[in-house]
């Protein structure tokens, strides 16, 4: 019995790697290999029929179908050598020791990042072309905390100009890549990893810092980082444990909704034929809440059954307000990705729980929040999860190599097992929220500092 199971073991194995089909997927693809033998036995001449029918209309959906996939493939190709082409840059973020700025600085960065170019036209799309992308992260070596942000090397002196202009003081050098430090092979590391995603619709925001108290600067005693449980979590790892943090954003242009980069034809389209983004959502959802704060009455004078005046209670004015202001800003869509490696001696558990927990603190019950998903929560660790460890081994793989190519919306990571539906559409205020440079608020010995402000030379030094 266990040379069986061992090679079914091995044959699934090799089918989901080849085929992609996952566990969950198997009792169908069963269950239609087992419809189609009873249909044959039982019917066959229907079967035979069909088949035919098939085999004669070929000349007429074999080349649509050919060509469909030629189009994807093609698209794919140039797409990753468009990618593959960029150079990339990964920039440490270094803040100094007496930092007093809000999330409010982060907001306007991201609010100065915000470009769609790169394929407003079908040419550019044709070409493989892709709006900017980027990284960003926080990461945790053996207890030390380090933020950075990965981009293409041409927006270098962007970022580096804006965050001046937001944080003054800070230093941001070039730093090596620090993925690729760690070979994060099976048995020589333990990696578990997820994603994360909204609990609820992307328009209704989670708690941020306004929210927190932070849209102005608090008196030193009352000082508070919504990050500061974050970092001291990162903080707590040991010798031998690494645990990353990453944030993969572009700008949104509705690609969740069936929206295609240019709002052609083939767009999903709102009531005003436009293309359909997260605030067309908002706004059927605020619709929505108002027709039921209306009660309905008799017309005295036809009988007829009317909708009365909106009454809305303080909690649905408050959330239909918070989404309105939540969408009146500019908007990323997010893939946020979380890793934990260890050594196998030095693994820890209990890690895994606290990473799945990491965002509560911005979680707002009734509204929105962010919860674990995907990759190693695929698996329930079932007894009779035939080919487990061989799955486990793979999506370790292909989650290492994900985060070390941040990507999160192409191919292979995106067409390859990712869906939209793991997407975040989150506004530059929420964004901030879960990534900003930390004030002085936050006191962990292990966070990265520099000992005093920068700044340039005077423009009058003698030479």
């Amino acid at each position: 019995m266990i040379p069986f199971l061992h090679e079914l073991e091995e044959l699934q194995g090799k089918i989901t790697e080849k085929v992609g089909l996952r566990f969950e997927q198997w009792p169908l693809f069963i269950l239609g290999l087992v419809l189609l033998v009873m249909t044959y036995l039982f019917m066959p001449s229907v079967v035979s029929f069909a088949l035919s029918l098939a085999l004669f209309l070929a000349p007429v959906w074999l080349p649509l179908l050919l060509i469909s996939g030629a189009w994807k493939i093609w698209i794919i190709l140039k797409r990753s050598e468009f990618i593959a082409s960029k150079k990339y840059i990964l920039l440490e973020i270094k803040p100094p020791r007496n930092l007093v700025k809000t999330p409010l600085a982060m907001e306007t960065f991201l609010s100065s990042i915000h470009f769609t170019g790169g394929e407003a036209t079908w040419y550019a799309r044709f070409m493989g072309g892709t709006r900017p992308f980027y990284s960003l992260e926080i990461a945790s070596f053996e207890g030390q905390v380090h933020f950075f942000i990965w981009s293409r090397a041409d927006f270098r002196r962007t970022i580096e100009s804006q965050m001046y202009a937001q944080y003054p003081g800070v230093q941001i050098v070039e730093a090596l890549d620090y993925t690729r430090v760690i070979s994060a092979k099976t048995g020589e590391w333990s990696v578990w990893g997820c994603d994360f995603i909204h609990t609820a619709k992307d328009p209704l925001p989670i708690k941020t810092y306004i929210e927190f108290g932070l849209d102005k600067v608090q008196k030193e005693p009352e000082q508070i980082d919504p990050l500061a449980n974050l970092i001291e979590f990162m903080a707590s790892v040991g010798k031998g444990e690494y645990l990353w943090l990453q944030f993969v954003i572009r700008v949104h242009k509705g690609e969740k909704y069936g929206t295609t980069p240019a709002g052609n034809a083939s767009s999903k389209l709102n009531s005003k034929n436009k293309p359909y983004t997260w605030r067309d959502e908002a706004e059927e959802m605020v619709q929505e809440i108002r027709k039921k704060t209306r009660d309905s009455y008799i017309d005295v004078f036809t009988g007829e059954e009317r909708p009365g005046f909106p009454n809305p209670t303080k909690g649905q004015m408050e959330m239909m307000a918070a989404m309105e202001r939540n969408v009146s800003k500019l908007a990323f869509d997010v893939g946020a990705r979380g890793i934990y490696i260890a050594k196998p001696e030095h693994f820890h558990p209990p890690t895994i729980g606290h990473l799945i927990a990491l965002f509560k603190p911005f979680n707002t019950e009734g509204w929105n929040g962010i919860n674990s998903t995907a990759w190693m929560k695929t698996f329930d660790d079932y007894p009779w999860e035939i080919g487990a460890e061989r799955r486990k081994e793979h999506f370790r793989k292909e989650l290492v190599e994900a985060y070390r190519r941040r990507q999160f919306f192409y191919d292979p990571f995106f067409e390859g097992g990712k869906k939209m539906k793991d997407v975040m559409v989150m506004s530059t205020e929420e964004l901030a929220t879960i990534y900003h440079i930390p004030s002085l608020a936050v006191e962990t010995p292990s966070l990265q500092r520099i000992q005093s402000a920068t700044g340039e030379a005077p423009p009058n030094l003698p030479t």
